[in-house]
């Protein structure tokens, strides 16, 4: 599980009750790394870490690749696509199946959402995300396929499940991620919640978060050994 946080804040705190949450929905154990974050660690820190965990998980403890799935929330799903785009290019065994909650794959903050949504996402600003897209690219370019997995090549990635809600300035990130892939032949779910913010699935004893962990849960146990 790879934590949002706009690669600059999040950790175990933030994040834990939700992975755990998809671990008991799954019936699987969870790994949550805690990857450099920027502005003291700008790109590539975070997905050199995201990598490293992936090939640890592989080698020092013999984990066949197809009993794994990566799932990552915001910036976290980000950095899931671009663990499936690294492995597909470096000739690794990927994950079995990716779940991406609100991805941020698009740090040129292109997508229609960004000045469409602004008045009704309760939680980030067009401002704030690309504050921290500066930030964590420093001077990178925002194009870069592992920084902004929405311009890689996507064609062989595993099942993908996306959840997004309308109230969340980066929607327009999952909508183009899902067509792209489905375009490059990739099986892809995506689902949309009516009036919902970023990261939904964070709010604990809602039916909507509950709803989210359980369809979750089910699409992964379908897809893994």
């Amino acid at each position: 599980f790879l934590h949002g946080g706009g690669f600059e804040f999040g950790s175990v705190r933030s994040d834990g009750e939700l992975a755990a949450r998809l671990g008991r929905a799954s019936g699987m154990r969870v790994l949550f790394p805690e990857y450099r974050l920027a502005p003291e660690h700008p790109f590539p820190a975070a997905i050199d870490d995201v990598l490293a965990v992936w090939r640890w998980l592989r080698t020092a403890q013999a984990l066949d690749a197809r009993s794994i799935a990566v799932a990552g929330d915001s910036a976290g799903g980000g950095l899931a696509v671009a663990l499936l785009v690294a492995t597909r290019d470096g000739g690794e065994p990927m994950p079995a199946a990716a779940v991406l909650m609100s991805p941020t794959v698009d740090l040129t903050s292109s997508g229609a959402s960004m000045t469409e949504r602004a008045d009704q996402d309760p939680i980030s600003t067009p401002a704030m995300l690309r504050q921290f897209a500066s930030d964590y690219l420093a001077g990178a370019d925002p194009k870069t396929p592992l920084a902004s997995p929405l311009f890689a090549q996507l064609a062989g990635l595993p099942p993908l499940l996306v959840q997004v809600g309308t109230a969340d300035l980066l929607l327009s990130d999952s909508e183009r991620l899902a067509a792209a892939a489905a375009e490059a032949g990739v099986d892809v779910t995506l689902e949309i919640g009516e009036g919902l913010p970023h990261v939904y699935q964070l709010m604990l004893g809602t039916p909507e978060a509950a709803e989210a962990t359980g369809r979750i849960g089910k699409f992964l146990r379908a897809r893994l050994r």
